[in-house]
């Protein structure tokens, strides 16, 4: 006998609980991300804000085609901005890789378990900080006056030091803040897909004479690969993206560091703040998702040829 095809409106009769449960997600998403890249336009525009709403100022902008990109090309900030944050996150790329799997692979070899809680937890605590009350704790430490860290110099005979006014210190400060950060997160895929492997295969090396870092680099490493190479196709696509909390509220907005402290999320900010170019703002908010999109289709080829089933598609 021939099974009836259900039509449309039955088959949404049926999954009825299914597409409820979804459906507060799915509103989120197209409210605040589809939605808004409607918006994208502005960047080609001389948008004008009118009393009348945003929607008859986007339909009455003048149309300037790619002219706010050649503005912020042809701008010095460009060169300036381009050479943190491709900097700042190559550096957030490689550390964090490097210590994530480090410290997802040691607490996975860790037996005790309250110990490992600690761990946990202490390298879990900062993540949860917002970079706002961070900046404070951070101040109290570097404040020219009463900071912490002066006290000590000046105890010891020493100078103090102006850290808002001395940039040669805060590239080496700000990578070391978003790698503290950031550790304990990323950390825990690894220490997941490392506690997820069969310890069969650990008692085979065993038997086979291997020592811990055999095992650590013929079971542990290539299991938690796939992951890795995830993560990092992931990582890439968001190198023209940074914490805007890192770069903007830890320097505390010092213009004697914007020199090495600006990114494009910071200038995006700054831009539409000082001088309300709302186009140009937009086009260099729409250059990072572009870019982003591209790295991320680049890098997952790559990947696809070498190591097919570690490919995001």
């Amino acid at each position: 006998m021939v099974k009836k095809k259900k039509s449309f409106w039955q088959k949404l009769k049926d999954n009825r609980v299914y597409l409820l449960l979804v459906a507060p997600g799915t509103l989120f998403l197209i409210i605040f991300f589809y939605i808004p890249v409607l918006a994208n336009v502005v960047a080609f525009q001389n948008f004008q804000y009118s009393d009348q709403g945003f929607i008859y100022s986007l339909l009455h902008s003048p149309w300037v085609g790619f002219k706010n990109f050649e503005f912020f090309f042809k701008s010095a900030d460009f060169w300036i901005v381009l050479r943190n944050t491709l900097g700042y996150n190559l550096a957030f790329l490689f550390l964090n890789f490097f210590f994530a799997i480090f410290f997802g692979i040691v607490m996975s070899q860790l037996r005790n378990r309250k110990l490992l809680k600690v761990y946990q937890t202490s390298m879990l605590f900062p993540y949860f900080l917002s970079w706002a009350v961070l900046a404070f704790f951070i101040y109290a430490f570097l404040s020219p006056d009463k900071g912490i860290v002066n006290h000590i110099i000046q105890s010891m005979g020493g100078k103090p030091i102006d850290f808002y006014n001395t940039p040669s210190i805060w590239p080496g400060l700000l990578i070391f803040l978003g790698v503290w950060k950031g550790i304990g997160y990323n950390s825990i895929l690894y220490f997941a897909t490392a506690m997820g492997i069969n310890p069969e295969y650990y008692d085979a090396a065993m038997i086979d004479g291997a020592n811990k870092w055999e095992q650590i680099k013929n079971v542990t490493l290539p299991a938690i690969l796939p992951v890795a190479t995830l993560m990092l196709i992931l990582n890439i696509g968001g190198i023209f993206r940074s914490d805007f909390g890192l770069f903007y509220l830890i320097p505390r907005n010092s213009g004697t560091l914007i020199n090495v402290s600006q990114t494009f999320d910071t200038y995006i900010y700054r831009a539409l703040t000082t001088t309300n170019d709302i186009g140009m703002s937009t086009a260099a908010g729409l250059l990072q998702s572009v870019v982003g999109m591209l790295l991320i289709i680049i890098t997952n080829m790559i990947v696809r040829k070498k190591q097919p089933d570690a490919a995001l598609f």
